[in-house]
């Protein structure tokens, strides 16, 4: 799952609006989700759009986990913070990371984020 990550960070490194999670100098990933967080404007394409298009070639991306403050079973809740959880969900996206990928397949995800229409 490392080399995914690595795979990703090599090909999308210095695409404008997109980043990913930083690492600790401390400790490292265990790199098991490759998440991907996008600034639409900068990127000129929203999070939604980049989903839309990976899905119109066949290939299953997700937004991050949606914040536990948003679920509906706590809307009745008091929150205390949640700008950074919210910003998060509303700009992330989880690529393709299962250990059987292929750099075929992670290839076809690059091409499918840097070919999103903008």
């Amino acid at each position: 799952r490392r080399r995914i990550l690595g795979f990703y960070r090599d090909r999308l490194k210095g695409m404008d609006g997109i980043c990913f999670a930083p690492t600790a100098p401390y400790g490292g990933s265990n790199a098991w989700l490759t998440c991907i967080l996008i600034d639409a404007e900068r990127f000129g394409a929203t999070p939604a759009a980049v989903r839309e298009q990976l899905a119109s070639r066949q290939i299953e991306s997700r937004p991050l986990w949606k914040p536990m403050h948003q679920q509906p079973i706590f809307t009745q809740h008091r929150c205390v913070g949640g700008d950074i959880s919210d910003g998060l969900f509303a700009r992330g996206i989880c690529l393709p990371s299962g250990s059987n990928l292929s750099d075929s397949d992670l290839d076809r995800v690059v091409e499918g984020i840097i070919q999103c229409p903008r």
